[in-house]
């Protein structure tokens, strides 16, 4: 009941809310969100604890929920003017869910709209938060609504274009079958193991399509733990655990099987060097820019944002090395990675300097604006 010496709202949810989405009810995905949110699911009000109210047959984006958690007084409205939650004293929750009914909101409160919460510095975007009705014709419009509320803004450029329907697909498939993102996570991780043998003996062909899959469920997990609401301290650690150590060790694996097969990339050991060092150097320039202004560098100026989708990460050196395997010269392939790495370590640098250089305070996301 009590969180921090101060009291737990409890959650209302008008309504029955039995449509389903992701494999779970409309209802049950409030449940989760309130949980989430640090709200106690309940039947009723009381008086003295704050009430969080919605409506079972509407969703809500999480940071909606969240957000009028944090916010007694408040009551969320559309952009059509139509109240739709609430959070008021536990005395004014039967009038106030009267009035939600309506579509009216209670006398007194402050308005909170959708659109105050347009950016997601998490996701790295600026989208209006999923908010709308649910009904059985129109579940697939609000999965691929809420999917795509899920999904990075600023990303590599296959994870933006080429993954978004597929992941999708899967998503829905993996929510429905009650598979968990760790589930997902952890054959992800096979995958990851079994592309750096392949890789390491030369088969680059079988270890590309091994990691081809690995980069495309490596989406689907973070989506799915969103969708669902299941997403845990356990399983961000797991999966961007894996994502930050695996890449060099795929490339190391990718030189040793160069030399399997007769050809080696030139300058070997140069291009390994630049590759790997490259890797941990750039991921040091983008810790230090986090740390320094407190949000990601490619989400700095529209340029940066645009950088991302190309710079020397994991997904953008698989596409090199795929084409260069299809021609025949898996060890020039690796050369131009190391290439692409070392232009991509200096364009880095470049940012952080330029936005040292900008005074204090100064340093905003183009997408918070």
């Amino acid at each position: 009941m009590t969180t921090e010496g101060k009291t737990t709202p409890a959650g209302l949810i008008l309504g029955s809310g039995e449509v389903r989405l992701w494999g779970m009810t409309a209802r049950e995905r409030l449940r989760r969100q309130y949980v989430r949110a640090g709200v106690e699911p309940s039947e009723e009000a009381q008086a003295g604890r704050g009430a969080v109210i919605t409506l079972g047959d509407w969703v809500y984006d999480e940071a909606l929920v969240a957000t009028l958690a944090r916010r007694p007084g408040s009551v969320l409205v559309t952009d059509d003017g139509r109240a739709v939650a609430a959070h008021v004293d536990g005395e004014a929750a039967e009038a106030a869910s009267a009035d939600l009914a309506l579509g009216r909101a209670p006398e007194g409160l402050t308005v909170l709209s959708p659109a105050e919460l347009a950016y997601n510095e998490a996701l790295r975007k600026r989208e209006a938060p999923v908010l709308a009705p649910l009904t059985r014709e129109n579940v697939r419009a609000i999965e691929a609504r809420t999917f795509a509320g899920s999904y990075k803004g600023v990303t590599d450029i296959v994870t933006k274009y080429v993954w978004p329907v597929p992941a999708r697909i899967v998503t829905r498939w993996c929510a429905q079958a009650k598979l968990t993102p760790n589930m997902v996570t952890s054959a992800g991780f096979l995958l990851v193991l079994l592309a750096f043998w392949l890789f390491w003996i030369g088969e680059f062909g079988w270890g590309l399509l091994a990691g081809w899959i690995m980069t495309f469920l490596d989406t689907v997990d973070g989506k799915l733990a969103r969708t669902t609401m299941t997403s845990s301290k356990w399983g961000n650690v797991f999966d961007h655990g894996i994502d930050l150590i695996h890449p060099p060790f795929w490339w190391w694996a990718w030189y040793v099987g160069c030399f399997k097969v007769g050809l080696p990339p030139p300058f070997p050991e140069l291009t390994l060097g630049v590759i790997l060092a490259g890797y941990v150097l750039q991921r040091l320039e983008e810790g230090a820019f986090m740390r320094l202004f407190g949000f990601h560098v490619h989400s700095w100026r529209p340029f940066d944002s645009f950088f991302r989708l190309i710079t020397a990460r994991r997904n953008p050196n698989m596409i090199v090395l795929t084409l260069a395997w299809l021609v025949g010269q898996p060890g020039w392939g690796l050369f131009v990675v190391g290439v692409w790495t070392a232009i991509c370590l200096v364009v880095h640098l470049v940012q952080v300097l330029q936005a040292m250089a900008v005074p204090k305070g100064q340093v905003v996301s183009w997408l918070a604006r």
